[in-house]
């Protein structure tokens, strides 16, 4: 870890596919970079159980694997990658100070791929189910339900990638949508439509999850009609879209109204030479693919921005 008498040129912190592109093109560049992989190593795609759009991969790859690949690419080229976490920042001066969970970290640059989180329902009993039932990956729980019938609530692409990955385990799997279409890109409409295990309940929203020790049932109501069913499940799973993690910067950097960190096309925030890529700046897109084209574009302009620091 970085002392005071250490001042890094490049810390990433985040360590998801924008991250890990950042470190490559740093690391290519001869810049040494430190990255910080978070709580998450491989980011929110280190959860998905195949990515199926992501260049190169006719067939499909896994969120692990990718993250895996990313992060050796990296490391070949010089990258560190240490499992440590930011709590504070201060970006008032050079050089900018982040302090982790192990000491502090003095940089002259910072991209920050802090990524975002899962969105949470907020009703009663999510919060104490979580883990009893309650869960916001498939990837990582759909084994515990094998046998059992469970319910997704979301009409995206995660919430049907996820979805359609439970039928491996699941006899039952039900999506609760408040709409009565899905958001959800055709091909996985199409899948999800024709799997024998997938359900749909249209127009409903899930009011309380219910259960002592584990999830045992949810109350769905529908938002045209305003009537109200229980309906049993063994697990509920919650994909209805993502929140930036980008509390720790409020007060330093630019927000939009969405919460997300303002960038322009160098991903420049609005701090010189801080710069910020994937999901922590990205509130529209929301692609393995384009996380980590702008982590390449945050660390070629870091690079540029190093180079003009110290003439």
């Amino acid at each position: 870890m970085s002392n005071e008498q250490n001042i890094e040129s490049v810390l990433i912190l985040g360590a998801g596919p924008a991250g890990l592109s950042a470190a490559l093109y740093a690391a290519r560049g001869e810049l040494n970079p430190l990255v910080l992989t978070g709580m998450q190593p491989g980011g929110q795609a280190a959860l998905t159980f195949t990515i199926e759009n992501y260049p190169g991969f006719p067939e499909g790859v896994g969120g692990t694997e990718l993250g895996d690949l990313f992060q050796k690419q990296a490391e070949r080229f010089g990258a560190r990658v240490e499992f440590d976490s930011a709590v504070s920042v201060d970006f008032s001066a050079q050089p900018f100070r982040v302090k982790t969970y192990n000491g502090e970290i003095l940089a002259k640059s910072i991209i920050i791929a802090t990524g975002a989180s899962s969105v949470h329902l907020n009703v009663p009993g999510e919060t104490e189910l979580t883990g009893r039932g309650v869960s916001y990956c498939a990837t990582c729980d759909g084994w515990f339900f094998k046998d059992r019938e469970v319910i997704v609530v979301g009409g995206g692409d995660s919430a049907l990638e996820e979805a359609i990955f439970l039928t491996r385990y699941a006899t039952k799997v039900t999506i609760v949508h408040r709409r009565d279409e899905l958001r959800a890109g055709a091909i996985l409409q199409n899948r999800a439509r024709e799997n024998a295990k997938i359900h749909f309940i249209w127009d409903s929203v899930v009011k309380e999850i219910r259960g002592e020790d584990k999830v045992t049932s949810v109350l769905v109501e529908n938002v045209k009609t305003g009537e109200q069913s229980d309906v049993l499940t063994d697990g509920v799973f919650v994909f209805i879209g993502h929140t930036p993690n980008n509390e720790m910067y409020k007060g330093q950097l630019e927000f939009d109204e969405r919460g997300y960190l303002r960038v322009d096309s160098h991903m420049q925030t609005s701090v010189e030479g801080v710069f910020a890529c994937g999901e922590a700046a990205d509130g529209d897109y929301k692609q393995v693919v384009i996380s980590a084209g702008m982590g390449a574009t945050a660390a070629i302009a870091a690079t540029r921005y190093l180079e003009k620091l110290e003439g």
